[in-house]
């Protein structure tokens, strides 16, 4: 889901920066560091505007200037739940790994999974299939692909619509579980 978020950044700046135009360094500083980047909990998308920036600090020892930025962006950051349309990256036997936009997904054949009974709050783990069961992996095709034989083939560039089922968050990455087991999920038509 996007969402337009107010964040604050610290720029530092080389003294051969200073000048009239460093408020345009500041900015190309600011989109060069920050556009693209994931953090942890979003991927920034595109910064919109800044709208406050702080006096500029000298470090001692340095000559640099630190200056704080204070902008406003669109950041996207997916929730377990959540139907993307995506590419399929790679195709092997035990499912399918997508790519939607910075985010790898992860469709498993069949994956485990912990569910809650709520009249004994005890945890166990249950196997679900993640791919419908009239779609099958074959392996000796050119590429390999996941189909049914009939109008639905999932190989290596296809567009394909996923539900998420799971977030793992790293530093730097995002990671997922999904499924194309629910209804108007799975391969897209070719257009």
């Amino acid at each position: 889901m996007f969402f337009l978020h107010e964040l604050e950044r610290t720029i530092t700046l080389h003294p051969s920066f200073f000048g009239p135009r460093i408020d345009t360094y500041i900015g190309e500083k600011l989109l060069q560091d920050v556009e693209g980047i994931n953090t942890g909990n979003y991927y920034v998308v595109c910064v919109l505007d800044s709208f406050d920036l702080s006096e500029g600090r000298v470090i001692p020892g340095t000559g640099s200037a630190e200056y704080t930025v204070h902008f406003r962006a669109v950041v996207w950051r997916p929730f377990k739940g959540e139907i993307l349309d995506g590419i399929v990256a790679q195709v092997v036997e035990s499912g399918i790994f997508v790519d939607v936009g910075p985010l790898s997904c992860f469709v498993a054949k069949s994956v485990c999974l912990v569910s809650e009974l709520n009249t004994t709050k005890r945890d166990f783990l249950t196997l679900q299939k993640m791919i419908p069961s009239d779609i099958k992996y074959d392996g000796n095709s050119t590429p390999p692909q996941w189909t049914d034989n009939a109008d639905q083939v999932i190989e290596k560039g296809s567009h394909i619509r996923i539900k998420i089922k799971g977030i793992r968050v790293e530093v730097d990455e995002m990671f997922a579980i999904a499924t194309i087991k629910e209804d108007y999920l799975g391969p897209l038509p070719n257009e």
